[in-house]
């Protein structure tokens, strides 16, 4: 059974940095791309970056390119997000799934499942 715990959200002035970890259970970690994906309140949940489990390719969207990056710890079955330089706008529900990652911007996940997320509220 797939179970996705993200961890690591919080309250955080524009221009400061957060570091988001996905505890990754119920499936082969190695054998997945990965992603993180966010929801801001009224709007749709969007595709924040993913990162292919093979060749390191690795996407992120034009809004936190340059600012976040993504990484894992297969030996933890974990992945991160180190977000920097945030802004008002990156404050929304972030979550984590296996992906399909492509440069497309939407990367469909393998699963119908998501986690609990994690709220990173960025005060201006």
């Amino acid at each position: 059974e797939v179970h996705l715990v993200e961890s690591g959200g919080g309250l955080v002035q524009a221009g400061g940095s957060l570091r988001l970890s996905c505890a990754a259970s119920g499936f082969t970690f190695d054998d997945y791309a990965m992603g993180w994906f966010r929801q801001a309140p009224g709007k749709e949940r969007e595709g924040v970056s993913c990162m292919s489990n093979s060749d390191y390719f690795t996407y992120y969207a034009d809004s936190v390119k340059g600012r976040f990056t993504i990484s894992s710890d297969n030996s933890k079955n974990t992945l991160y997000l180190q977000m920097n330089s945030l802004k008002s706008e990156d404050t929304a529900v972030y979550y984590c799934a296996p992906v399909e990652c492509n440069s497309h911007g939407s990367f469909p996940v393998w699963y119908d499942y998501w986690g609990q997320g994690t709220q990173v509220t960025v005060s201006s």
